[in-house]
Parts: C-alpha cells; sequence; structure tokens
C-alpha cells in the first residue's frame, strides 16, 4: 500500500550549504552524516530551481534474421547534475567555473580571472539535503568536471549567477556517483 507520509519527500538544503568542492582524490564520505573531510569548501547558495540530475542511456537492439529483437545493449551512459550557483563572488565558485589556476588574489584583496581553455579540471563534489521525516541525503560525486556554463547576466534585477552543468566520471570501481540517505 503506497505509503506518502513515509514515501515522498522533496530536496531542501541543509542550513550551512548544500553542495561543497574538493580536490580530485580528495578524502570522500561514505555515509550522509559524517562531516566532510577540510578539504572540501562550500560553493554557497544555488538558486531556487535547486540541483537537476540526469541520467541518460543509450542503447542499441540486437536484432536476429528475420527482424525480432533478442537483445538490448547499453552502448553508452551520462551522469550530470546542473544547477546555478549564485554566490558569484565566492572565490570558490569562480576557481570552479574558471579552473583554479585561472583565479588569482582572494575576494577582499581583489581577484584576477583569466577565461580560456584550460578551465576543466576535475574534482570531487558533495550535495547535502534534508529530506521529509527529518532524515538527510548526500550525494557523493567522486569525479566530476565541468561541462557546460550558461550565459551570465548582469542585470540590475537580477542576481548574477553560473548556471553550471557537471558531467560524472567513473571511479576507479567504475560508478559516477553514491547516494546515502539515514535519519539525521
Amino acid at each position: 500500500m503506497a505509503n506518502t507520509s513515509a514515501n515522498v519527500t522533496t530536496g531542501k538544503p541543509k542550513i550551512g550549504g548544500a553542495m561543497y568542492r574538493a580536490p580530485l582524490g580528495s578524502t570522500l564520505p561514505t555515509d550522509s552524516t559524517t562531516a566532510l573531510n577540510e578539504a572540501f569548501k562550500a560553493l554557497g547558495y544555488i538558486s531556487e530551481d535547486g540541483v537537476t540530475n540526469t541520467e541518460s542511456r543509450d542503447n542499441e537492439n540486437i536484432k536476429a534474421w528475420g527482424g525480432d529483437t533478442v537483445m538490448n545493449v547499453l552502448t553508452g551512459r551520462d551522469d550530470t547534475f546542473k544547477f546555478t550557483l549564485i554566490e558569484s563572488m565566492n572565490e570558490d565558485v569562480i576557481k570552479m567555473v574558471y579552473g583554479s589556476s585561472n583565479v588569482t588574489g582572494t575576494a577582499s584583496t581583489g581577484l584576477t580571472i583569466k577565461a580560456g581553455a584550460n578551465c576543466d579540471e576535475e574534482a570531487c563534489y558533495v550535495i547535502d539535503m534534508l529530506l521529509r521525516g527529518g532524515r538527510v541525503k548526500r550525494v557523493v560525486i567522486p569525479d566530476a568536471k565541468v561541462s557546460d556554463v550558461g550565459d551570465i547576466s548582469y542585470k540590475d534585477a537580477d542576481v548574477t549567477g553560473y548556471e553550471t552543468t557537471l558531467t560524472c566520471l567513473p571511479d576507479e570501481s567504475g560508478y559516477t556517483h553514491y547516494e546515502y540517505i539515514s535519519k539525521g
């Protein structure tokens, strides 16, 4: 029997931040509640659209003589996360978008940003969220790189943000991300 109070939920950001980034190879969490390694830096507020995970699969049908489909083979799989970071003055956000080696200085003393082709560094990511019923969920992405940045608008009545797509790459076990859910 369906149980909406126990099984239907929404995802809200944890207080104090929901998305974190660390250099590739950093120690990753293996549950939803353990404190993150100090290498993880908060990426600040995400727009009200939240985070969208898209998993797409490419399949090919194998046909027998006569036309019957006798097998379906997975030929490719993409795993992406899309979100808009709205703390456009956050040093760690800027380094994520443009590449750490392309950003010098600090937010308090002044930043220099070089936009170029060498901005696709891989990193680890964690997304923390609160679910209904006192549960917490953590998505751990062991290896991903920014594969797309949308238009950056500078307007009077709108926040400047970085619409970002992360493409997840398989780890040494072949997995592109892990999800952990528990009582908070």
